[in-house]
């Protein structure tokens, strides 16, 4: 069988999660699922489909040690610190290449974002292996589209196209993030999210990008295999728009397993353990008479008594309160508060 590997995306700082995610300590490093922080429950996720050995890991470069020291079973080497952020299409382009200086052109690439929660682990194994299988045997560009559960604005969607083998179907084409009218009628029409999950032979993605991404084509040609000259060359795409939305060998598979991309603290309804009346609670936290209600708690009680769609967040004797609509746009609030709140570590 062809050698697998896996890719995993780690950069980024989550800012939608403050006050608990900072720049040293961001989203996919925070056990906000259960008690593991993201990223090593994507790793764990993943360990019965592809060695440790054969885990890539992109991040940022001030991160590399903390995300290092989170996966002891990845070997040092495979901890890619990114020096300059090139977007999702420069970083895969990145590591297919270093896949294919290792491993050669035929090797199926797996890549995945670490900042996701999944509640079908089985399910997302076999979905990946499916999409590995159609890869190995088309020559394709795959990506999984998840199944919506609801018209998401929040999401890109993929239309399927003609019948593949193996469940596989062409993409007619990619959809950005649409009006609520336009994500009600696209669901009801068969269409996917586009989830950011791919398989591909290296040589087969490599070869596209050279052929369709000016933007990250010289700088692969001028690294030769040394990553700061790429990084420093390549210009930020994202790989929809450099690559996948170009190119003519993409293929999707449907996939149902419970994914989410963990987007706001709002999202934790979905993803948490809830109780009886609807409230996803972390720590000492006490409800009475309150429902639908995300809380998290770091050090210190919280009690909430009478109120419902609230998001309460402690942590280290900061408290934030908002509603579960307004979760989605902290950005704004960060960007409001002085420095001294804004930049706690």
């Amino acid at each position: 069988m062809t050698t697998r590997w896996v890719v995993v995306l780690a950069g980024g700082v989550g800012s939608r999660f403050w006050p608990l995610s900072t720049p040293a300590r961001p989203k996919q490093l925070l056990p906000l699922v259960d008690d593991r922080p993201l990223l090593v429950a994507t790793v764990d996720r993943l360990a019965s489909l592809v060695p440790a050995a054969q885990t890539l890991v992109l991040t940022n470069s001030t991160l590399r040690d903390t995300v290092s020291a989170h996966l002891p079973t990845v070997p040092a080497e495979n901890i890619i610190a990114e020096p300059r952020a090139v977007g999702t299409g420069g970083a895969l382009a990145w590591g297919a290449s270093e896949i294919e200086r290792r491993a050669g052109p035929d090797a199926v690439m797996l890549s995945i974002h670490a900042d996701w929660a999944i509640g079908d682990d089985a399910g997302f194994r076999a979905a990946l292996e499916n999409a590995a299988t159609v890869a190995e045997r088309t020559g394709s560009l795959v990506t999984v589209g998840v199944v919506p559960t609801r018209p998401d604005t929040g999401f890109g969607y993929i239309r399927p196209g003609e019948p593949m083998l193996d469940g596989a179907y062409r993409v007619e084409r990619f959809v950005e993030k649409p009006d609520r009218d336009a994500a009600e009628r696209m669901v009801a029409e068969g269409c996917l999210w586009n989830s950011g999950i791919f398989a591909w032979r290296v040589g087969d993605f490599l070869s596209e990008v050279r052929a369709l991404t000016p933007e990250l084509a010289p700088a692969l040609e001028a690294a030769n295999g040394d990553a700061e000259r790429y990084f420093a060359k390549a210009t930020p795409v994202t790989v929809d728009v450099g690559v996948l939305e170009r190119s003519r060998r993409v293929a999707v598979i449907p996939g149902s397993f419970g994914w989410d991309d963990v987007g706001t603290w709002a999202s934790l309804a979905r993803v948490r353990q809830r109780d009886a009346r609807g409230n996803a609670a972390s720590g000492p936290v006490v409800l009475v008479d309150s429902n639908d209600n995300v809380v998290h708690a770091e050090g210190a009680d919280v009690v909430l008594y009478g109120v419902h769609d609230l998001v309460v967040v402690t942590r280290g004797g900061l408290t934030l309160v908002t509603t579960r609509d307004q979760a989605a746009d902290l950005k704004t609030l960060i960007a409001a508060l002085p420095e001294r709140l804004r930049d706690r570590p």
